[in-house]
């Protein structure tokens, strides 16, 4: 196993260890003997209840939610880097579940920064009693997805839902695409325009929405290539009214979403670190053990090299991935620049990682049931989230210079 235990208090390291032996006994023995569940059309059936009740019962379903509400305590100097350290050890046994997870946890960062005190004694305490309480950030739409994220600021890309506010309710129409946890979320955070033609960071709120809410339907269930145990979904708003105090921030909502979003990359990247963790162990256990001309495969200097290849791979990311989780912590002037790295490059590092991982396996890699294909679907879907490896590219260099570099939307000359 490449891990690296440098800098990590104790407390990590027990949090570490459970999480450990939580994927080793339950997650991993779960998902290489039901293998075909993956693919079942019947969201509900995928992920059986009992996984999130032994996630629960360890206590890494509920970081991010404050103690005082039930929440699992965690050192806020060093919390990103917790989040990081667990949800690779999560994505080891299946990114999927990671998925389910994680999301809980940045939204609730979200909501105890963000909403008003009376909203945060309502809802944390439900979200920490009820193991299948899953959370979900709805931002992305049909017509506009990480594009509108490099920051620019053109009415132009501002977003299709809206949210009117009539007497003492918001009422919100329109639709959401590509959304974690959208299928079975019981809250929702959702993003909508409330001052057209103001540009996004002027005219866009934030409204916390739940389930139930008259108006709001989950449309669909989206059918992945990989992270298939989290049920991104398709929601629809019509004529979805909330009561006005369940607006979290008026019209300069993405400014304030930060907290978020960085933390959000820094997950990103650890959970796909632990997809090339499990690959690397898989195939090293493998090439060690499967013989092959006559000779085991580790000792053919081409399997060698490219096993070396793997774990240096995963080394880098886990030095960059470190660096971008301690600048967040600590509220560096750099951080945003460095979680756009260490996303781009763990979605781009781990496919290749897997790319190996299958190769090295010849014609077991390809096989449904060896399991092996699965991690290379898996860190397919990561190229994709939370802004595709052009789009994190553009935003480094807006980071890096913001007075040069380009625009990127608004009309045509």
């Amino acid at each position: 196993m490449i891990t690296n235990d440098r800098g990590l208090s104790d407390e990590q390291r027990m949090m570490r260890d459970a999480c450990r032996a939580f994927v080793d006994d339950f997650v991993t023995p779960f998902i290489r003997k039901n293998w075909q569940r993956e693919w079942s059309m019947d969201p509900v059936d995928r992920l059986p209840r009992e996984i999130l009740e032994q996630a629960h019962k360890i206590g890494i379903r509920t970081f991010g939610v404050p103690e005082e509400f039930g929440g699992t305590p965690v050192d806020p100097k060093t919390e990103v880097q917790t989040f990081a350290m667990i949800s690779e050890e999560i994505s080891r046994g299946d990114a999927g579940l990671s998925d389910k997870l994680v999301q809980i946890w940045k939204v609730s960062v979200l909501l105890r920064n963000v909403a008003p005190r009376h909203l945060q004694e309502y809802w944390f305490p439900r979200i920490a009693e009820d193991p299948t309480f899953l959370l979900s950030h709805c931002l992305t739409e049909p017509r506009g997805a990480s594009d509108r994220w490099l920051p620019y600021d053109v009415p132009e890309a501002m977003m299709h839902t809206r949210a009117e506010l009539k007497g003492d309710k918001w009422v919100i129409n329109g639709r959401k695409q590509f959304i974690s946890n959208g299928f079975d979320a019981k809250l929702y955070v959702v993003y909508a325009t409330t001052t057209p033609g103001a540009g996004m960071t002027k005219g866009t709120s934030s409204f916390l929405v739940p389930r139930d809410t008259p108006g709001l339907s989950v449309a669909r269930c989206n059918e992945t290539l990989g992270g298939r145990f989290m049920n991104n979904g398709e929601i629809v708003f019509e004529d979805c009214a909330v009561p006005k105090d369940h607006c979290l921030v008026e019209n300069t909502a993405l400014s304030k979403a930060g907290v978020y979003f960085r933390a959000g990359k820094i997950i990103q990247a650890s959970k796909n670190l632990g997809i090339a963790v499990a690959a690397f162990e898989r195939t090293a256990e493998y090439v060690q053990n499967y013989v092959q001309g006559g000779r085991i495969l580790i000792k053919h200097q081409a399997v060698a090299i490219r096993l070396a290849e793997m774990a240096t791979k995963i080394c880098a990311v886990r030095s960059l991935l470190n660096e971008a989780s301690r600048a967040v912590d600590e509220g560096a002037p750099d951080a945003e620049q460095l979680t756009n790295m260490a996303k781009l490059f763990a979605s781009e590092e781990v496919f290749k990682v897997c790319q190996h991982a299958v190769e090295l396996h010849g014609g077991n890699g390809i096989m449904l049931e060896f399991g092996i294909e699965k991690l290379l679907r898996d860190a397919a879907v990561f190229l994709h989230m939370d802004a595709t490896v052009d789009i994190s590219k553009f935003k480094i260099i807006k980071n890096m210079f913001p007075e040069t570099a380009g625009i990127y939307a608004g009309r045509e000359g």
